[in-house]
């Protein structure tokens, strides 16, 4: 049954609320943890090492959780995400305070809260059907206010990271979005309280390995028979883990040698931030006027190696920040066209299993982006890290022109309706245009990290 009047959008607003303000604390995060590891230890390798810590876990509890969501509840999944976040976030600085954190326990911590951040994000995005359908909104609607309330608080957070830093340290900044983890989780505990798509689902199988191993072969298979998001997977695979070594190490590094330090890095990655929020607005007013394979193709070879090349050539913010707020107006256009396209292909029994392999296919190289950069950065320094990632990036967004699958962007999620078996709806999206019933809205769109 739809929702209706203030009572029925209260659901939504609380996610959107939520996410916002848990988004600009993991910007919050993104600067100031490798800031604090540049500051209490001078070494980007072992930035690098961190980065790795944190992201190994993401991989590891999307490729495992898609269904331990829907058994446990996503509005549960949802708050423990958030309470152990914020806890694990919170410890840093507390242990640092203390003079008792080792570097082996700042990784253990970081791990921590990467093992729980993911299935967090998860358990709200795959809700933003339902609640649409709850407030009586549309899903364009509500998928369009999600992406740009993210992308806000993303911008918000960085600028305000890069300003706390330098005003009251990186440990303060941490004890800050620890604080933002714990609010976020009390407003999803109490906003999303009596929605049925929140709370836990009946398994058809009891609960035993067994079932939980054919329930996430499904998603898998799932992935596995569409070529197309097969082939979105692998090259925001790539493009996650070049820019979790921009974020972890290459930025930080390059400003704290070439830039004003931790305020120019809040400051570039706001313009970033500020670039895609009016990249997802622009696409949305006037997108649907255009191919989504000629947008996305221009635009994706314009978000990423770019930023990189001015960099290492350039040694002041001017053009970098000219550079980064046009990167991000390139990169606010991606993720709209992806979200339309997955959103009718998916059904909504596979949702939180499809939704958990694709975040996972996306954020397979991560650990390996940040470990790299730092590699990189000791043995062939700044620059010539910044123009070895910049041209993996290059290689990987050249995709769309090379290969023709890309083409049936156009035509995929055209239709609507449901899939009950996962090998069918394998089968249907594969094709750039309707022929059987596609299956309805719903899976997590694989994202640039950046974007």
């Amino acid at each position: 049954m739809t929702g209706r009047g203030d009572r029925g959008r209260i659901p939504l607003i609380a996610v959107l609320t939520a996410n916002s303000i848990s988004t600009a604390g993991t910007s919050l995060t993104l600067i100031g943890v490798p800031w604090f590891v540049l500051e209490t230890t001078g070494s980007a390798g072992r930035a690098g090492v961190v980065a790795f810590c944190a992201t190994l876990p993401i991989v590891v509890s999307a490729v495992i959780g898609g269904p331990v969501i829907d058994r446990i509840g996503r509005r549960r999944v949802s708050v423990g995400s958030d309470l152990v976040c914020g806890l694990a976030v919170a410890a840093i600085p507390l242990l640092h305070y203390a003079d008792v954190l080792a570097f082996w326990m700042l990784c253990a911590l970081m791990a921590v809260g990467g093992l729980m951040h993911t299935p967090g994000n998860t358990a709200r995005y795959v809700l933003v059907p339902d609640l649409a359908e709850h407030a009586g909104t549309t899903l364009a609607r509500a998928a369009s206010l999600f992406d740009a309330v993210s992308r806000g608080a993303r911008m918000v957070g960085a600028a305000l990271a890069g300003v706390l830093i330098a005003l009251v340290g990186a440990e303060t900044v941490l004890l800050l979005d620890a604080a933002t983890f714990l609010t976020s989780a009390l407003l999803i505990a109490a906003g999303v309280r009596g929605v049925r798509a929140a709370e836990p689902r009946k398994a058809v199988a009891p609960v035993s390995l067994r079932a939980y191993r054919t329930e996430l072969r499904e998603g898998y298979a799932y992935l596995l028979g569409n070529r197309l998001l097969l082939t979105v997977v692998l090259m925001v695979m790539f493009m996650n883990g070049t820019d979790q070594g921009w974020y972890a190490v290459l930025l930080p590094v390059h400003a704290s040698a070439e830039l004003g330090g931790a305020g120019d890095i809040g400051l570039l990655t706001a313009l970033f931030g500020a670039g895609g929020l009016a990249g997802a607005l622009l696409y949305g007013a006037v997108g649907h006027r255009f191919s989504r394979w000629s947008v996305f193709t221009v635009c994706v070879l314009l978000c990423g190696a770019p930023r990189y090349v001015v960099a290492a050539l350039t040694g002041t913010t001017l053009p970098l920040a000219v550079t980064m707020a046009l990167s991000g107006l390139a990169g606010g256009v991606l993720n709209p066209i992806l979200t339309t396209v997955v959103y009718g292909t998916v059904p909504d029994e596979l949702r939180s299993r499809v939704s958990g392999v694709l975040t996972a296919g996306g954020e397979l190289a991560m650990p390996v982006g940040g470990l790299a950069a730092g590699l990189l950065v000791e043995s062939a320094g700044v620059k010539g890290a910044l123009l070895a990632m910049g041209g993996v990036y290059l290689l990987a967004t050249l995709s769309p022109l090379v290969f023709p699958v890309w083409r049936t962007m156009d035509g995929a999620g055209a239709v609507a309706g449901r899939a009950s078996v996962p090998s069918q709806a394998s089968e249907e999206i594969s094709s750039s245009g309707p022929c059987a019933p596609a299956p309805a809205p719903g899976a997590r769109t694989p994202r640039s990290s950046g974007s």
